[in-house]
């Protein structure tokens, strides 16, 4: 009996640990299919406006069934802060993410993510979610975590290495896909991938606060996208003239807009919740790096990305 006691309480303790891996393997996919989206054409406020319709149509039958008797009763503080995930999350860091993606490559941008985990880690020491002590391994040991990916994330900015070409074949699996092409711009890139870490990280320690009083995961999730569509449904309106920009087929875009609103936008926000409630929000984002070398294989394969050691910009 205490054996079988023993596995309940080993196995509770890897679960959050299995959930957040496997969220990077549905990240690294994002990655890869909104890239070819965009290649094709897909206009980046749109497919943020549409990725979070699909969340919210996906997400909000659940809430409705499993939660309707667990569900706290909206509140103006409440709705303050559902309003703010919303503007942090499905608008700011997802259009930030969208413009740096497009700017520089699949590879990179999962690569410059290795800095979440150190900026969540500062906003949470801020906000007292977190809390060092350097008589302690495990203290010391966040602080050159920290350390670490940062110093990490300036070099992938500032430093151009040799490439590395993993599989000969893939430069002529996607025409155009070579990280080299004209029109990118790594500077503007780099900034709104900093624009989308920042509040990514915000949007994190918020989502920790809110579900003390707001329990209710899928609910929140739902409410969150839902937002997140109106609000950049109203930004699109104001960027986006080109009516043909909304049209839907059976194409990479829809494609790339399903998945990502339902693994990484509905499935993804449900379970960092779960995970923030057990385990806090620096341990949610902590194997982030993990994305990085998926997307570099896949990056290779499917958009002929050319992997350097480091990725510096040419400003000349």
């Amino acid at each position: 009996m205490k054996g079988g006691g023993s596995n309940c309480g080993s196995l509770e303790k890897i679960k959050p640990i299995l959930a957040i891996i496997s969220l990077q393997f549905g990240y690294a996919g994002m990655y890869i299919i909104t890239m070819v989206s965009f290649k094709h054409g897909m206009d980046h406020w749109v497919l943020a406006t549409y990725r979070h319709i699909v969340a919210t149509l996906v997400m909000a039958p659940f809430a409705l069934v499993f939660e309707r008797k667990i569900r706290p009763k909206m509140t103006l503080p409440i709705f303050y802060r559902l309003l703010a995930l919303g503007i942090l999350e499905p608008l700011m860091d997802q259009n930030f993410y969208y413009i740096g993606l497009k700017s520089t490559s699949a590879s990179y941008t999962s690569a410059f993510t290795n800095a979440l985990p150190a900026v969540t880690f500062i906003l949470a020491l801020i906000f007292r979610l977190e809390t060092v002590n350097f008589r302690k391994i495990h203290s010391i040991a966040k602080v050159v975590g920290t350390v670490i990916t940062l110093a990490g994330a300036m070099v992938m900015t500032l430093y151009k290495g040799p490439a590395i070409e993993i599989v000969k074949a893939a430069h002529s699996s996607f025409h155009g896909g070579s990280n080299t092409a004209t029109g990118q711009h790594w500077v503007t890139g780099t900034l709104a991938i900093m624009g989308s870490i920042s509040t990514w990280a915000a949007f994190f320690i918020l989502q920790s606060f809110t579900l003390k009083i707001y329990p209710a995961e899928l609910s929140l999730v739902a409410l969150i996208c839902g937002i997140g569509s109106i609000l950049n449904f109203g930004v699109s309106m104001i960027f986006v003239r080109d009516l043909s920009a909304w049209k839907i087929g059976m194409d990479s875009g829809t494609l790339a807009a399903v998945y990502s609103g339902v693994v990484c936008s509905g499935i993804a926000y449900y379970i960092q919740s779960i995970v923030i409630k057990q385990r806090g929000p620096v341990f949610t984002t902590s194997f982030s790096p993990m994305c990085m070398v998926i997307t570099a294989f896949l990056g290779a394969l499917v958009l002929a990305e050319k992997i350097h050691l480091g990725r510096g910009f040419n400003l000349l």
